[in-house]
């Protein structure tokens, strides 16, 4: 069992969810809130607006392929498999554990018609670390580098709040000072050594981001 695992059986108390993010069709295990320490409590750090993007996140996928679909580019998604199909999380460890991996992003949907749908970028190296409670992702590469903490939440998803760092910042911002940057997500795991991160409705470019996240080694 990974330590953030051990974590939340230790201090945490479930009763059913109520913020009406839904869990995935056919998910193994119940949907639970898990109230744990402040710390450790994504719904005590994120912003009203970043808790409306996750609990309307179908709204946003259904949004991004209904574009795709339009511009005939469906063969991109369905060539993902797993990664782009919005209910095949495995709903087990939905938190990578501690580790080196291979950040890459895929943009769906868009805000500039003169922008393709769907916009795979390249994998990049990225890195999780175990603070305390929660586990801290960074990338200390590429153009836009997601930077931001895992917290536990279900049994099914993790969830991610962070900030977008652009090309020629050394530091990224803290979340929460500009809702331009911040970024809010669910973590899932949807294969034996994969994980994704689903960002509904990112402040530039595109209507969803789905970042995979596979071990580097």
């Amino acid at each position: 069992m990974s330590a953030v695992a051990l974590l939340t059986a230790a201090l945490a108390v479930c009763t059913p969810a109520q913020d009406g993010t839904a869990a995935p069709t056919g998910a193994t295990a119940p949907a639970t809130e898990c109230r744990l320490p402040s710390g450790a409590n994504w719904r005590e750090v994120a912003t009203p607006g970043d808790r409306t993007r996750l609990r309307t996140w179908r709204d946003a996928w259904t949004a991004a392929l209904d574009t795709i679909r339009a511009r005939g580019g469906m063969a991109a998604v369905t060539g993902e498999g797993a990664l782009l199909e919005p209910d095949r999380a495995l709903g087990t460890d939905p938190t990578p554990p501690a580790g080196d991996y291979r950040c890459r992003t895929i943009k769906l949907g868009v805000r500039d018609d003169t922008r393709p749908a769907v916009a795979p970028q390249v994998a990049l190296p990225c890195r999780i670390v175990l603070d305390g409670d929660v586990l801290r992702l960074s990338q200390a590469a590429g153009r836009q580098r997601v930077n931001g903490t895992i917290y536990p939440d279900t049994a099914v998803r993790s969830v991610f709040l962070g900030t977008l760092a652009l090309t020629d910042e050394p530091t990224p911002l803290a979340y929460g000072s500009d809702s331009v940057r911040d970024m809010a997500g669910l973590v899932e795991r949807v294969a034996d050594r994969k994980w994704r991160i689903v960002l509904p409705r990112p402040a530039l470019e595109s209507t969803l981001d789905v970042i995979e996240v596979t071990p580097a080694g």
